[in-house]
């Protein structure tokens, strides 16, 4: 599954993504084995350029059984939205273009249970009000494995452009094409420093966060 998005119509309201409410309309939780095969053909029918399988999913899970989350309202699919959980060399080649992002190394995403230096948007799509499901997502994602990690996606059309600016993205200088990042709150400096782009995890200090087109 590639790195792309896709929103809801009914989902313009412009919140921070950490400070999305949680609602009791939509379930959103880890995947089961038995909803892979409707996941992936939800995604193939909803996200252009996707031509992920059943089988594929399942290997990509095999490695992080967190990292495929679905999103429904009672047994109804509404959406589905997947992560790549990097550690900090996965950081460092997220910034500099430096791995396939269909075919993630292992070596660059955190072992399970391991705390994560960033947080990837592999894949998102929500049909109807499945998007306001996000914000059960992103209560999951403020836990202790994650807490330090921000947010990086890339948009695959304009609409995914504004549901990304919607949520509290911006665009961020790398060598990735149209990469945006999203600081969590508890990362964020004072307005009175202006540093450059930097990492907000326990990576070391000599880890490149700041590179540039």
């Amino acid at each position: 599954m590639q790195n792309l998005q896709r929103g809801s119509t009914e989902f313009t309201l412009r919140h921070q993504l950490d400070a999305l409410p949680c609602t009791d309309l939509i379930t959103a939780q880890a995947v089961t084995s038995d909803r892979l095969g409707e996941l992936a053909a939800l995604a193939r029918r909803e996200i252009p350029g996707v031509r992920a399988s059943e089988a594929e999913l399942a290997e990509f899970l095999r490695h992080d059984p967190d990292s495929i989350f679905v999103l429904c309202r009672g047994r109804a699919l509404l959406g589905g939205i997947a992560f790549l959980y990097l550690n900090c060399a996965g950081l460092d080649a997220l910034l500099l273009d430096d791995f396939n992002l269909n075919d993630p190394p292992r070596r660059y995403l955190a072992r399970p249970g391991e705390e994560v230096a960033a947080i990837y948007v592999w894949a998102l799509v929500a049909q109807g009000r499945g998007a306001i499901g996000l914000g059960n997502v992103a209560r999951t994602l403020r836990g202790p494995r994650y807490h330090a990690a921000d947010y990086y996606a890339q948009p695959s059309s304009p609409e995914g452009r504004a549901f990304l600016g919607a949520l509290g993205f911006a665009p961020v200088a790398s060598f990735q094409p149209d990469l945006w990042w999203y600081q969590r709150p508890w990362n964020r400096l004072p307005d009175v420093i202006a540093p450059s782009i930097q990492s907000t995890t326990n990576c070391e200090k000599g880890s490149l966060a700041d590179a540039r087109h």
